[in-house]
């Protein structure tokens, strides 16, 4: 099981807590646990986290954007293409073709020495059972040991026992004809020693230092998330450090609100500035972060964000909610005088979850598949504890019809589907609650769920949550807990009535972009910008996802960034008086839904390449 640190929940502030996305959590692949328990991050990382909404916005375009051209790649299949690359002397695009289908996974290679003109001229395959998704960068290295291009990906898995983790790196000086430099490297802490055996990686980004070079991979599946390697001769990467930097630079954390909960690494790049090499991670619930990495093993902490509470931009829509973080993606402006940021969200409404008895906040997420709540929507009852409500275990108990009542489950030994289905096969209960078992991945972690029932479903909440629900919280004992092995039972008798339990949905908008002056230690957020229609309910479904995915920021003007917005288009913004201003966008006929976007010079002209998941490749020019 993939391991997430999570952070102790501090009392909320607000009266209302948002604690997870109502869209429920989607199926992505092994990630998911034998009883359907879903590890905190992995749909943030893996397939579920980039949308399955329908719809588009219709086609609009404001004057001062020339589509250049596009090129549709071959065997493109709805959502297969994943990021862009773009190679350092702007002849070719790297696409990645990534695991909405597990088969034609690999790198897309495009000649755009034309850019009105590009022309896919090679493909590399990846490793059976493996994709590439966020990572895709090209670099020129420059060492004694090694002097040409260089392309790295990242591997995550659609198998998991043909798949490959780790990162990749091919030797693309002559692009045509890229040749593997090594496959599947990576940190083998959580899988043990073999060809397979690295962890996952969601993101990986290069740099060269002269004498030497490195790269920074995202390892997926422990808390020592940060991986550097040491890539100066590419044939023979060595590994060189490995950092969690909540626990590295607790500074970075945010006590409240307490549902930022979720910190890992989910994307960074390097940059030189002022002759030392800064990393910026974009850090999931934690902020952006930035590190001095000139020595990886010794980095110093430089400084971070904190997302602003209640949330800004939802103030916009009228709205007073705490941030939801998915710190996703971030870049320096040019004179790297700001940090723009991107967070992606991809749950238009929240979900309030509530022991109203308590007037304390559930750490409880949506079921899959099970019913919705509608926005607006809420359920308010007594709850009941029906103890683990496994087939042989004591029977559930008869729900009250005429009344709301809400089943309390103890996780454990079976899935959660066969959970609800015997809540169900009782009768009379209009919602269910599960808490987590026992064991060393279970107790106050929390999870996402994938189950499937007819009647809404929450969890997984922490244990000591629901030892509160029926107010014995004094006889939960962490040590005890962490040292049990999923079987022991909660000391709380099948039938027993507890508190009060609200759940409530609302809408909220979706991911956004936020504008920061580049500063020592906490850095202060200066603006927010997101796309109209993402403060409007009537566009919460039926129209794409609404959610920013990347910036990009021009590498002629430092007061310029591109953003890729999915079913939002081709964004462009202009900084203006510490102010973040849409000055341009781009949505094509039928539809777009763009993931990468990446800066390029050609001919002393800057051009931006865009990824479309369903097409291939767009390549824009921005007047001023």
């Amino acid at each position: 099981m993939s391991r997430r640190l999570m952070r102790a929940a501090t009392a909320a502030t607000l009266s209302l807590a948002v604690v997870a996305a109502l869209t429920g959590v989607a199926t992505a692949h092994d990630e998911v646990l034998p009883d359907g328990g879903i590890s905190p991050g992995e749909q943030e990382r893996h397939l579920a986290q980039h949308g399955d909404t329908d719809g588009h916005l219709p086609a609009s375009r404001t004057g001062n954007i020339d589509l250049v051209s596009k090129l549709r790649l071959k065997n493109v299949v709805p959502g297969k293409v994943a990021d862009v690359g773009v190679s350092p002397n702007g002849n070719y695009a790297y696409l990645a073709a990534w695991g909405a289908t597990c088969g034609y996974n690999g790198v897309y290679v495009v000649d755009i020495k034309n850019p009105a003109a590009p022309e896919q001229v090679a493909f590399i395959q990846s490793k059976e059972g493996s994709y590439p998704g966020e990572g895709v960068q090209s670099l020129k290295v420059d060492t004694p040991a090694f002097s040409g291009d260089v392309l790295v990906t990242n591997n995550e898995k659609c198998k998991e026992r043909a798949g490959f983790g780790g990162i990749n790196a091919y030797n693309v000086t002559n692009p045509a004809h890229p040749k593997p430099l090594f496959e599947g490297f990576g940190d083998e802490t959580v899988n043990g020693q073999g060809k397979k055996a690295a962890n996952e990686t969601h993101s990986v980004f290069a740099w060269d230092v002269g004498a030497k070079a490195y790269a920074v991979m995202v390892d997926n599946e422990e808390g020592d998330d940060v991986d550097i390697v040491n890539i100066t001769n590419p044939k023979k990467p060595r590994f060189v450090a490995e950092y969690d930097l909540d626990e590295t630079f607790p500074q970075i954390l945010q006590a409240v609100p307490s549902n930022l909960n979720e910190v890992f690494l989910h994307d960074m790049v390097v940059k030189k500035i002022g002759g030392r090499h800064v990393m910026l991670l974009s850090y999931w619930d934690g902020g952006y972060v930035k590190v001095d990495v000139t020595d990886p093993r010794n980095i110093r902490y430089l400084g971070d964000t904190d997302f602003t509470n209640p949330d800004p931009e939802a103030a916009e829509s009228g709205l007073t909610v705490p941030p939801e973080g998915n710190g996703h993606q971030a870049e320096f402006t040019k004179d790297n005088a700001f940090v723009i940021g991107s967070d992606e969200d991809f749950a238009p409404f929240a979900l309030v979850a509530r022991n109203v008895d308590d007037a304390t906040d559930l750490d409880a997420s949506q079921g899959s598949d099970t019913k919705q709540l509608e926005p607006g929507d809420t359920i308010t009852g007594p709850s009941v504890f029906v103890g683990r409500a496994c087939n042989g275990d004591p029977a559930v108990p008869a729900g009250d019809a005429t009344s709301t009542d809400i089943a309390v489950v103890e996780r454990g030994l079976c899935t959660f589907s066969e959970k609800v289905a015997n809540v169900e096969a009782a009768g009379g209960y209009d919602a269910v609650l599960i808490f987590n078992r026992t064991a060393s991945d279970g107790c106050n972690q929390t999870l996402g769920m994938s189950v499937e029932g007819g009647i809404p479903t929450f969890g997984v909440a922490p244990r000591e949550q629901g030892y509160a629900i029926f107010d014995i919280e004094d006889q939960y004992n962490e040590a005890a807990c962490l040292a049990g092995d999923g079987s022991q039972l909660a000391p709380i008798k099948v039938g027993t009535k507890g508190d009060t339990l609200t759940f409530a949905s609302y809408f909220d908008g979706w991911g956004y972009v936020h504008l920061f002056r580049n500063s020592g230690g906490k850095m202060k957020e200066l603006d927010t910008y997101a796309i109209p229609q993402a403060h409007k309910q009537r566009f919460a479904t039926g129209f794409g996802d609404l959610s920013v995915h990347e910036v990009a920021t021009s590498k002629v003007d430092p007061r310029l960034a591109y953003f890729s917005y999915y079913a939002g288009g081709f964004r462009v913004a202009r900084i203006q008086n510490g102010t973040l201003n849409e000055v341009g966008h781009f949505i094509d006929q039928g539809g777009s839904n763009f993931w990468g976007v990446e800066v390029f010079k050609h001919g002393g002209e800057e051009y931006v390449a865009a990824s479309d998941r369903d097409y291939g490749l767009y390549i824009f020019q921005v007047s001023p």
